[in-house]
């Protein structure tokens, strides 16, 4: 196999020819350079040492010692560095910066971002990185319906909810009718699994069983009235849309938080809104 075909890989590959500024690895056919900076000490030529091969800033072969944090059929989450004209910029452990073109941005990221990739090479032969990880992540979750997850959004459909990489590996999905609050891609997320599919993908919510919520969304209602001088402009039976829209909540959740609160005695519906009890 070519040098060239393991662009991206990790290699074991034999000392040819020290030279003063490294060492190539190789063959007598193709070599490409180990840095001096990256051989390890006590090597001579002859002796096997572990590499992974990528393109420096000229886009010429080289080798690295160094540890990637992403290599090709794997994924990762990597930091944007920078945003350039053509691209972000992650950092994946190396000297030069992986490049994420804006075609193979899920969503628009910005400095300081975290989000989950993937290593390809491109047309000109260059390793870049993309967020379209979908058809790369795994569907033999070791979880079940109930348990608790973790994991990062990596895309977003108004069709049908919030994709999620689960563990940074399993795909899973919140689906549009539990997609509550803002996510936006990079975020991590704490749900719930509330299926697995027959093909392993597992679904989740982002919010606990209804009776185990309602008491969480009293108190962030409560806590929205306060801040809103005691009165919400809005009552229970307000366009499903305002509600999730003011308060990320479904409709129901939202009339059973009402519903909490008007046992308690805390409030009262007015005809067109909602307001504390005045004690």
């Amino acid at each position: 196999m070519a040098l060239a075909d393991n662009l991206g890989k990790k290699v074991r590959l034999m000392i040819v020819k020290e030279v003063e500024f490294g060492v190539y690895l190789g063959n007598k056919e193709e070599k490409v350079l180990l840095p001096k900076k990256q051989v390890p000490r006590g090597l001579e030529a002859g002796d096997p040492v572990e590499v992974f091969l990528y393109k420096d800033s000229s886009d010429r072969l080289i080798a690295t010692t160094n540890e990637p944090k992403l290599t090709l059929g794997e994924l990762a989450v990597l930091k944007v560095v920078d945003v350039g004209k053509i691209g972000a910029f992650l950092d994946w452990g190396l000297e030069k910066d992986l490049l994420l073109p804006f075609r193979e941005q899920t969503a628009k990221v910005r400095k300081g971002d975290e989000v989950l990739a993937a290593l390809y090479v491109d047309k000109s032969g260059r390793l870049c990185a993309t967020m379209k990880v979908y058809e790369k992540l795994r569907q033999d979750a070791p979880y079940q319906k109930d348990d608790q997850v973790e994991g990062i959004v990596y895309d977003t459909s108004d069709n049908f909810g919030v994709f999620v990489a689960v563990d940074d590996c399993y795909s899973a999905l919140i689906p549009k009718r539990e997609a509550f609050g803002n996510l936006r891609v990079g975020e991590r997320v704490h749900a719930r699994v509330i299926k697995v599919r027959e093909d392993g993908k597992l679904d989740l919510a982002v919010r606990e069983k209804a009776f185990l919520q309602m008491d969480t969304d009293a108190q962030m209602l409560m806590e929205r009235l306060e801040a809103s001088g005691g009165k919400l402009p809005f009552t229970d039976k307000a366009d499903p849309e305002l509600i999730k829209r003011e308060l990320g909540l479904s409709k129901n959740a939202f009339k059973r938080a009402v519903g909490r609160l008007l046992k308690s005695g805390k409030i009262e519906i007015r005809e067109k809104s909602i307001e504390i009890c005045q004690k």
